[in-house]
């Protein structure tokens, strides 16, 4: 014997839950949206051993590269090491046109700064030099990356 509700003259009748779900074709336990997740392409990180002078002839065909991108926006670098002179940057033959050098300052550390370029769209790559990046540096520059669309990119220089 099955049990039939009958409706009511002041409520039409009421499926069930899951009656519902299936005469809608839906799933009753699927999976909860979630925020969208910076991308991870937006972060790069690569590590240069090796004496400094060879570390410098790996880097200069890659910024070059950079620096003349189709893309008009700036090649940003933070705070670059000392041995990224504007001389040298200028015998390398990259287009400084397109760079743009930022130094931190006391009020202002190498991350913020970087991600303050990051977001704001400026640039389409931002190049940063830290020696380390712990997991929640990582996301806020992915995160500024995804907002400003542009690639955040770590060198480490190692001996």
């Amino acid at each position: 014997m099955q049990y039939h509700p009958q409706p009511t003259a002041a409520k039409p009748p009421q499926l069930s839950l899951f009656e519902g779900l299936i005469a809608h074709r839906l799933t009753p336990f699927g999976e909860v949206a979630r925020a969208p997740q910076p991308a991870d392409d937006c972060l790069s990180e690569m590590t240069l051993t090796g004496s400094g002078d060879h570390c410098r002839q790996l880097l200069a065909p890659m910024l070059r590269e950079l620096s003349e991108a189709a893309d008009t926006r700036w090649l940003t670098l933070i705070a670059p090491p000392v041995s990224l002179s504007q001389n040298w940057l200028r015998e390398t033959g990259l287009n400084r046109d397109r760079i743009l050098l930022l130094q931190a300052r006391e009020s202002q550390t190498a991350l913020e700064l970087a991600c303050k370029a990051l977001v704001s769209g400026c640039s389409h790559t931002v190049i940063t030099w830290f020696p380390r990046l712990d997991k929640a540096s990582r996301l806020k520059l992915r995160v500024a990356a995804a907002q400003g669309n542009a690639q955040s990119l770590n060198i480490r220089l190692g001996s």
